[in-house]
């Protein structure tokens, strides 16, 4: 299981020209779930996500999480991340899981997440969603469990 996690200061994401979700402050994580993966993993990696030390604190140094700054996250479903290039320009998905366990991992990760306190708003699984961010810093981090 692979995720990025950007700091943003404001997100929307929509399909079809519908808004979907927004957050006003957070975290934006891209999760792409490879085959095998588990339920463990991702209980795993919403832990990380939930406990990330990546925003500042009075001194400025990156050691507030968005647990602590109050902040939510919008997960996205994104199995491209699961590509791989190794072998010529165009990535191969063949180890992206079936979308039926992709989609119960992703909702598995959404809700561990909510368990740690979080206001967690999610994009469509499947959908061709538009997502338009606003970093902050820009800071992004690749998680891998």
């Amino acid at each position: 299981m692979k995720a990025v996690v950007q700091r943003v200061k404001q997100t929307s994401l929509s399909v079809d020209g519908k808004l979907v979700s927004s957050i006003d402050f957070g975290l934006v994580a891209f999760l792409g779930v490879k085959q095998g993966d588990t339920e463990e993993q991702s209980e795993r990696i919403a832990y990380k996500i939930a406990y990330l030390r990546i925003f500042e604190d009075g001194n400025g140094k990156m050691n507030l999480s968005v647990k602590d700054v109050g902040g939510q996250v919008l997960l996205v479903s994104q199995f491209t991340l699961c590509g791989d290039c190794s072998h010529g320009n165009r990535p191969s998905f063949s180890n992206a899981e079936q979308p039926e366990r992709a989609k119960a991992l992703y909702e598995l990760c959404a809700d561990k997440l909510r368990g740690h306190g979080l206001t967690v708003k999610l994009g469509v699984f499947g959908a061709d969603m538009k997502i338009e961010q606003y970093n902050d810093g820009p800071v992004s981090i690749i998680l891998e469990i």
